[in-house]
């Protein structure tokens, strides 16, 4: 295994971290637009995925409630954890992360969840949270999240319909 290190993340970094968002994701979208057929993909859920660019570029904002992470090793990011402490209810959550799938696999995503929940415990957080896809495209990341100790979970069920 590499030496992977992990730093808070800067603006400088976002070229890296978009990259890697759109490597780790597009595999997620495709099982989306497979799961809903292209029409009602392109109706419900093709903006989420397109937005989700925006999404990362606003949690690297100085007004955000949001930290960034990323995990590099040999001076190239590899991965990044987004995290959010809630002092008023003293729960953590893990939110938008990424691996490179050119490095998945090494423990890249172990290392940046054990970093996420150990800033969270001194931070005096009660609990942690995470929340993923219950789809087959989704698998990698709930066998991550279990390894890292989630271990409770409250499925749910999204249902869309073409109208």
């Amino acid at each position: 295994m590499n030496d992977w290190r992990i730093r808070e993340a800067t603006q400088h970094d976002l070229p890296a971290l978009e990259r890697i968002r759109a490597a780790a994701f597009a595999p997620i979208f495709a099982s989306f637009r497979e799961l809903l057929g292209d029409s009602l993909y392109d109706i419900v859920q093709a903006r989420e995925d397109e937005e989700q660019s925006t999404l990362l570029t606003s949690l690297l904002a100085p007004a955000s409630p949001w930290q960034i992470h990323v995990a590099e090793g040999a001076e190239r990011i590899v991965g990044f954890v987004a995290l959010q402490l809630n002092r008023e209810s003293r729960v953590g959550e893990i939110g938008l992360n990424a691996v490179d799938p050119d490095h998945a696999g090494q423990g890249i995503g172990t290392l940046m969840y054990e970093f996420a929940l150990s800033r969270m415990k001194a931070a005096g957080m009660r609990a942690g949270t995470v929340a993923t896809g219950g789809d087959a495209s989704h698998a990698p990341a709930r066998r991550a999240y279990e390894k890292a100790g989630f271990s409770k979970t409250i499925p749910s069920v999204w249902m869309c319909r073409e109208l």
